[in-house]
């Protein structure tokens, strides 16, 4: 049997450097980084037998790599894991919860949503200088103030995939009154196109459904935007 102090144990430092999730982040920044890498850096280490960043991926993968069911996992729950200790459990839960504070807060300046110039200035520093689509979900209380935002969907250069049911599931969870859809078109093409029209199309049918309000869906291009509900398409 090995003493401990000579089981080597695999750190974020041990990996390759461009391997590594914090000079990733200094060198490519923020949004470069997986969910999983992410939770490695806050993670810090793995143990003798796996390496943080394979910790990480664990436990993405029993939540279906879904960043609001890792929302909801409890202390008990990342216990569980081999690697995972009381005072790790504690970084990864006082993350959630900023995050869910952080998301649940009105940004500075924007109390409330009145037109799609509101939703434009909201989300204008997610998309700037994105080059593959991404899909976000904006959702509104009855008050038309933001109480959550996320990234739902990453792309390639030329579409990326929303689906209706998740959509729906994120609004019913946060008891949302409200939607508002938003992706980018890294090409700067203001028009949208027919998936985009057939999409809007089916969270506005679904969203009546749910006596939820579609209030519009932007198209981000480039320094502008394009507006469904300004076109009367919603």
């Amino acid at each position: 049997m090995l003493h401990s102090d000579l089981i080597t144990k695999t750190t974020i430092k041990d990996w390759s450097e461009q391997d590594r999730p914090r000079e990733k982040l200094l060198s490519k920044g923020r949004k470069s980084l997986s969910d999983s890498e992410l939770l490695a850096i806050i993670i810090g280490s793995g143990s003798a037998d796996e390496s943080a960043l394979d910790l990480s991926k664990r436990i993405m993968a029993s939540v279906n790599n879904n960043l609001s069911l890792l929302s909801k996992i409890s202390y008990t729950d990342l216990l569980r894991f081999k690697g995972i200790g009381p005072a790790k459990a504690v970084n990864i839960l006082s993350v959630l919860e900023m995050a869910s504070r952080i998301n649940n807060t009105s940004p500075a300046g924007i109390k409330k949503i009145t037109c799609s110039e509101d939703i434009f200035s909201l989300l204008k520093n997610d998309f700037a200088e994105l080059r593959v689509e991404e899909f976000w979900l904006v959702l509104l209380n009855t008050a038309n103030h933001v109480i959550w935002k996320q990234r739902i969907g990453i792309g390639g250069v030329s579409g990326v995939v929303a689906d209706v049911k998740v959509i729906m599931k994120h609004a019913l969870d946060q008891m949302a009154s409200g939607v508002v859809l938003a992706h980018n078109h890294p090409s700067g093409n203001k028009k949208a196109s027919k998936q985009d029209i057939d999409l809007t199309n089916k969270v506005k049918e679904a969203s009546r459904l749910m006596d939820i309000a579609l209030l519009d869906h932007l198209i981000f291009c480039g320094t502008g935007y394009f507006s469904f509900a300004d076109e009367g398409m919603v």
